[in-house]
């Protein structure tokens, strides 16, 4: 396994490009099952979440080739309902077959996937949604059987305790843009990447109405097509650079994203008083003298805060002065991100489900532990911003989600390397 090691050195100063978004290509990827003709996918981040679901697609059966960087091509003439817990349990996300499968084949056989460290994840409002639609569902050895065959549409209620579920509005409208009749799905999921896969079902020929809204209507269509789709930006990446530019005091453009997809996060560090330029394409980090105000967050579903970014935050309200309150109401365990910032000497309390922040904090260098995604990211902010040199561990968590992210980083003054495992001085390897 590889590792960072990485340097506080000062303000990052350039200009950064945003790539494409893992949490819309990865159901976008899914959607190609729903035609036997060939889909093209551009803008399409190259990460390990990526492959494992290119990887699934190709078990069930999809032809698939990668002509260029970032560029997919997926024609799923002839596909299984089958996908094993072998594949499944590698990525969470590939839950997200069940609906084209579904939609296509009447049929999906597909291993329950398994829980993440950042807490409970549970599919029953992706289940309750295909009852409504008149299927089937059994649970047995570990899989989800689900008979679609008397599919068709319904008035589908999907409000769950943290709010409407993603992957289970991807599931169930893919479900429903081949079942006959009219789907009304309310408390829809509004998320830029639940847009993005309607305007690619569209392009198919699908009939989605109040696109971006929490009632989404499905007429469904006898069949699909193929089509060319581009994927939009990362915004979770986005807000992850911006950050990064805030804690060193940097002065960073950061390129290719919409400042609509980032509403409830710049509100958020505009309170703080981060200085910003917004431009239609591109948002710009200011540097600033003193510190940054403290603010309070609430993460909540789009288009509230986003607890994809909650960690990046924490680390960020480290360096400010005051006291900061973070709650976090979609994962209840996603604090653990928390004791790796205490050990670089941040001053962080958890009472329930709030990080109470007390700064400014000196962060200095320390071997730390990424528990996952955003937690690796969060880290390597603070070690920006740290005296001395912060070793970060498990980085493949990273890999998952951030594209290129050293090189990126590097790119506008960040010292940042990746390393083998046996790099680490051997007074931190246990």
């Amino acid at each position: 396994m590889d590792v960072f090691r990485v340097e506080g050195k000062g303000p990052l100063e350039g200009e950064i490009q945003v790539g494409g978004s893992k949490n819309a290509a990865l159901p976008i990827l899914a959607a190609c099952l729903l035609t036997k003709e060939k889909v093209t996918l551009r803008n399409v981040p190259n990460l390990s979440d990526i492959r494992f679901m290119v990887e699934i697609l190709k078990y069930l059966g999809a032809q698939v080739e990668n002509p260029e960087t970032g560029t997919w091509t997926i024609t799923s003439s002839d596909i299984s309902h089958v996908a094993p817990y072998d594949l499944v349990r590698k990525m969470r996300a590939s839950v997200c077959l069940i609906g084209p499968l579904v939609g296509r084949l009447r049929r999906a056989e597909v291993s329950i996937p398994g829980g993440c460290v950042i807490g409970p994840r549970p599919i029953d409002l992706h289940l309750k949604g295909l009852g409504k639609l008149n299927c089937k569902v059994e649970i047995s050895n570990g899989y989800i059987d689900i008979d679609a065959s008397e599919i068709r549409g319904s008035h589908i209620f999907l409000g769950g305790r943290s709010g409407s579920t993603v992957t289970g509005t991807a599931n169930l409208l893919m479900a429903a843009v081949l079942a006959p009749g009219i789907t009304r799905i309310e408390s829809a999921a509004c998320e830029p990447e639940i847009v993005d896969l309607c305007k690619m079902l569209t392009r198919m020929g699908a009939h989605i109405e109040n696109i971006g809204s929490p009632e989404l209507i499905i007429t469904g269509v006898d069949q699909l097509h193929g089509c060319e789709h581009s994927v939009i930006p990362d915004r979770i990446e986005a807000g992850t650079f911006i950050a990064a530019a805030a804690i060193t005091r940097g002065h960073v453009k950061i390129k290719g994203i919409p400042h609509t997809f980032l509403g409830a996060f710049l509100d958020k560090v505009q309170e703080a008083e981060l200085p910003l330029e917004i431009a239609e394409d591109s948002i710009t980090v200011l540097p600033y003298k003193g510190s940054l105000k403290p603010v309070d967050i609430i993460t909540l579903p789009y288009p509230g805060f986003p607890t994809d970014l909650q960690a990046q935050m924490c680390a960020l309200m480290s360096k400010t002065e005051g006291i900061s309150i973070i709650t976090e109401r979609i994962y209840p365990n996603r604090f653990m991100h928390i004791p790796e910032l205490q050990r670089m000497g941040a001053d962080i309390a958890i009472e329930g489900a709030s990080a109470i922040i007390k700064g400014p904090c000196n962060f200095s260098g320390a071997p730390v532990m990424a528990s996952d995604l955003r937690a690796s990211a969060a880290l390597i902010l603070a070690g920006f911003a740290a005296k001395g040199t912060t070793w970060v561990q498990r980085i493949y968590h990273l890999d998952r989600g951030y594209e290129s992210f050293e090189q990126k980083l590097s790119s506008i003054g960040a010292h940042i390397e990746r390393l083998p495992e046996k790099e680490l001085p051997k007074d931190l390897i246990e």
